[in-house]
């Protein structure tokens, strides 16, 4: 991150420069905070001016305001007050975040006339904050055509929230600011080259979470040969750099309770082996691990906020490479399970992953759910887009779900269709299922695959290759890497599984 943002709470806020926030709906007729930052009116004739009326996320930017103490005011419309979501909160702190650049301090007055501004939606609105301030530019020397120095002059922005409820916002803040770190790791994961993220360096940076108190443990090649991960092993047989299964146990709930489960396709760069990709576009298989990275950014998550359950999060880790020694089109592979696979192609790749690392989450864990994350196929987009991934689930309960979570994070999910006829279209001459059957039904016949490797365990497979990486910018994400799924699956786990 270029930009560093340092986060308080307050009761009352005396400006003494810098840039003034206030929030307005669109009943109110002044913003909050508006007789600390606007003694003389300044802002009453702008935004009579310019006709701002506090409609949802517009803004009305006044610099140099006559008889204020602030430097600049930035009133931010929330729209109608029996309409404000919590995500609103969080997209009109990302508004605010856009308008830091360059600002040392900022003052947000939070609390808006008839509206009850909850500890909830102050530890959103700083969510957004922290959200929409990420920059990765973490290889750039020089920034905007400034000075080579420009990157060690970076300072953190200091930013006063001032809310009436400001304690138990500072508190509420606690658990958004983990999943803030979450999120932020996995973008930072996604967006790493694959030059520099390589299995055993993305497996380096999950061991790290043993700070937090996430127990972790990274299998090796020799280790998956002996468990008989064929299919896994199978995708990196072509690539010099070893393949590593890592696993992440989070205890936060009573010690006989079943934990949840969420494995993640975790290719750090995808050719698409044999079968190999077009060379347009090929730099963004570096974003192939997508999945993993929310797996990872979520146990962050749930062990920075000392999340109240027991989780799992397994990742496999690959790379997927056209060499002398990679699988081609034609082998069958043995799978851990013991299920034959014909590989039709060698870009179906992450299904392979995913089958060994379900299979042992399942036969290990014995989890109440799995809920497995990949940027599995191109096909997703051509149906959903990057605005909803895609939802497959064997399971109703454990759907409805994750669609509600979906709801409350923005992080929306579109359930798609499964059944017995779209499963054969997987069914090979030569072995008990084939990697690919094609164009048609793309999403869905990976689903199925998957399928097989999950018992009657609940599951749910999320198709988020229009989601995860090169996703559409909004107010609280401008990077190509979203961290799509790391709040999805917190509110997940918040709402349903805690104790």
């Amino acid at each position: 991150m270029s930009s560093k943002i340092e986060i308080a709470f307050s009761k009352s806020q005396r400006i003494t420069g810098g840039l003034a926030v206030l929030l307005k709906t669109a009943e109110a007729e002044a913003p909050s905070g508006a007789a600390e930052a606007d003694p003389a009116g300044v802002f009453t004739r702008a935004a009579k001016i310019g006709g701002f009326t506090g409609k949802s996320m517009s803004t009305l930017d006044i610099v140099a305001p006559h008889g204020s103490e602030a430097d600049r005011i930035l009133a931010i419309g929330l729209g109608k007050t029996a309409a404000v979501s919590g995500h609103d909160w969080l997209k009109a702190g990302g508004k605010a975040a856009a308008a830091l650049k360059g600002v040392e301090r900022a003052t947000i007055f939070l609390d808006v006339q008839g509206l009850d501004v909850s500890p909830k939606a102050a530890a959103d609105f700083a969510l957004g904050l922290l959200l929409r301030s990420y920059k990765f530019d973490t290889y750039k020397t020089k920034k905007n055509g400034e000075d080579d120095d420009a990157k060690s002059n970076d300072k953190a922005i200091k930013v006063t929230i001032v809310t009436a409820e400001a304690a138990a916002a500072k508190k509420a803040f606690a658990d958004a600011e983990a999943v803030a770190d979450g999120v932020i790791l996995a973008r930072n994961l996604v967006n790493e080259p694959a030059n520099v993220l390589g299995p055993e360096e993305f497996a380096a940076t999950a061991k790290k979470l043993e700070s937090l108190g996430v127990e972790v443990d990274v299998l090796t090649e020799k280790e998956m040969k002996k468990l008989g991960m064929g299919a896994l092993l199978g995708v990196a047989q072509g690539s010099v750099r070893p393949p590593r299964l890592v696993v992440m146990q989070w205890k936060g709930g009573k010690a006989k309770e079943k934990p949840v489960a969420f494995v993640g396709k975790g290719v750090v760069f995808d050719t698409g082996g044999i079968s190999i990709k077009p060379a347009a576009g090929m730099e963004e298989m570096k974003g192939d691990m997508g999945g993993a990275a929310a797996v990872t950014g979520l146990m962050h998550a749930l062990a920075a906020r000392k999340a109240k359950a027991n989780v799992v999060g397994i990742i496999g880790l690959v790379e997927n490479m056209p060499d002398g020694n990679a699988q081609r089109p034609g082998d069958i592979v043995t799978s851990m399970s013991g299920q034959t696979i014909e590989v039709i192609n060698t870009d179906a790749e992450g299904r392979l992953v995913l089958a060994d690392a379900l299979w042992y989450c399942n036969d290990r864990f014995k989890p109440a759910f799995m809920v497995n994350l990949a940027t599995l196929t191109g096909a997703i987009l051509v149906a959903l887009g990057n605005l909803h991934a895609g939802l497959f689930a064997n399971d109703d309960t454990l759907a409805d779900k994750l669609l509600a979570a979906g709801l409350v994070t923005n992080e929306r999910l579109w359930r798609m269709p499964m059944g017995k006829d779209y499963d054969k279209m997987i069914d090979s001459k030569f072995a008990d299922m084939k990697n690919s059957s094609g164009r048609h039904a793309g999403s869905i016949t990976a689903a199925q695959f998957l399928k097989r490797f999950v018992k009657d365990t609940p599951w749910a497979h999320l198709d988020i290759a229009g989601t995860a990486m090169d996703s559409r910018a909004d107010e609280i994400n401008q990077s190509w890497g979203s961290g799509y799924g790391v709040r999805l699956l917190d509110e997940l786990v918040r709402t349903n599984y805690e104790a």
